[in-house]
């Protein structure tokens, strides 16, 4: 089993929950609104000018926003689906600019449904 956790903008949350539902991955675990940005927000040379004390560096960096706000969700699926559940969250987020987000993907030891007491694979359905 894979858990996939991805961040993408807030305005692509419906489109990509559509996507991963006509995919058939229905269950997934949304968070709010997270904060957080990439390196492409980062200017080092204007934060490493700030930490020295230059005003100039300092009032740059006041006007811009240093955390974007997201969408956060996370999704488990079967090892054999863990390539549609990406290559789908992909197709519903990339504009080709910065910030259309990140996604990861980790291994999960076990998954146990609770009402029935089943483990495994068979959680997931």
């Amino acid at each position: 089993m894979k858990e996939i956790m991805a961040i993408v903008r807030i305005n692509k949350m419906n489109e990509t929950k559509r996507a991963l539902s006509d995919a058939g991955f229905t269950g997934l675990t949304a968070a709010g609104k997270v904060h957080g940005r990439g390196k492409g927000l980062v200017d080092y040379q204007l934060i490493k000018g700030a930490e020295e004390g230059y005003q100039e560096a300092i009032a740059q960096l006041g006007k811009s926003p240093r955390l974007m706000s997201k969408r956060l969700f996370t999704l488990v699926v079967r090892d054999e689906k863990k390539d549609l559940a990406v290559e789908t969250i992909i197709k519903a987020n990339s504009s080709g600019n910065p910030g259309d987000g990140k996604i990861f993907v980790m291994p999960v030891l076990d998954s146990v449904r609770v009402r029935t007491d089943e483990s495994g694979d068979k959680t997931l359905d």
